[in-house]
């Protein structure tokens, strides 16, 4: 088995190490996994960095999930050749893994590239959009960053439930990302965002999205009707969140956090099957995707993270550990 590892927090790109680890005997209630392709996510690269939540201690294995086949098992789990979302990341940057078996989510044979990358972003997305605001069709939501991985699932699955979507980028030039990717409406960030956002849309947004914080954040809040929520997921700007109290004050502006980790430590294996069981639907009925970037083998790993970091994609990076 290789295993990808990192031993310190500096750039992610040079610092992956592979490194062919012995196979032992699986224990009891322990389950190995091939793995079939897995993503390179930003919290990948923060994790790498020391930016993130959460830091395992060094050395350390790198990657949040991914899709496998399950190739052995010991005692109860799920049957040879099952597809499986991986768990307890970190960890998925590997070509074959040992996992509890009760924590790997069984999933039908679909789009592997699409399953790969289903445990963090469409769960996010997914429990951004159910976790806060019972919304109802009709609805408008208020999201930043829409041309980002996480924005375009909040697209897709706010369209299939009939919740119209507001996007706002930073730069004119992103304009088209979002509309391609379907919102019903599209912003550039500024001052005046909240009057034009009034201006253009029928009734004020009841949520917003934010991965952005900093200012950008407050000016996505300060477009909700009274009594609205926001929620804040990342922080791409590097900075806090900001707004004014008087917004939060008069217009009964709540403001909630999110970070996914949360939710895998505390939901129970029926819930995960009912959020990740849903997702996977959407995926069998081409309502929920991402663009692929480029595939890279394992064994390119540095040369996958570098063209990550570089910018300028078209979509996600995979890896493939066993192959294309």
């Amino acid at each position: 088995m290789t295993h990808a590892f990192y031993s310190e927090h500096v750039n992610a790109a040079e610092v992956i190490e592979l490194r062919d680890v012995e196979e032992v005997p699986l224990a009891p209630g322990q389950t190995r996994v091939k793995i079939l392709r897995t993503p390179i996510n930003p919290s990948d690269i923060a994790q790498i960095g020391g930016v993130y939540g959460y830091q395992p201690p060094l050395p350390a294995l790198a990657g949040m999930e991914g899709i496998g086949e399950v190739i052995e098992v010991n005692g109860e789990g799920h049957e040879v050749g099952t597809l499986v979302l991986l768990s307890d990341p970190p960890g998925a940057w590997v070509t074959e893994r040992d996992f509890p078996s009760h924590t790997l989510v069984p999933v039908p044979n679909a789009d592997i590239d699409q399953l790969s990358m289903l445990t963090v972003n469409p769960a996010t997305a997914y429990l951004l959009l159910t976790e806060y605001v019972d919304l109802k069709p009709g609805d408008w939501i208020i999201q930043s960053a829409g041309n980002s991985a996480v924005g375009r699932y909040i697209t897709q699955l706010a369209k299939a439930r009939g919740i119209k979507v507001a996007s706002v980028v930073r730069r004119e030039s992103a304009i088209a990302d979002v509309q391609d990717a379907g919102c019903d409406a599209a912003f550039v960030d500024g001052p005046d965002l909240a009057d034009h956002v009034a201006a253009e849309l029928d009734t004020p947004p009841v949520l917003a999205i934010d991965a952005v914080a900093g200012a950008a954040f407050g000016r996505l809040a300060s477009t909700l009707g009274n009594g609205g929520t926001a929620v804040s997921y990342g922080g791409m700007s590097g900075e806090d969140i900001s707004m004014s109290d008087s917004m939060m004050i008069f217009n009964n502006i709540t403001v909630r956090g999110f970070w996914l980790v949360n939710w895998l430590t505390s939901a129970s294996p029926e819930e995960m099957q009912r959020v990740y069981g849903e997702l996977t639907g959407l995926i069998l009925e081409g309502k929920l995707s991402a663009p692929i970037d480029k595939i890279f083998t394992l064994d390119q790993i540095n040369e996958a993270l570098a063209h990550t970091v570089a910018g300028g994609r078209s979509g996600k990076v995979l890896l493939a550990p066993n192959g294309i």
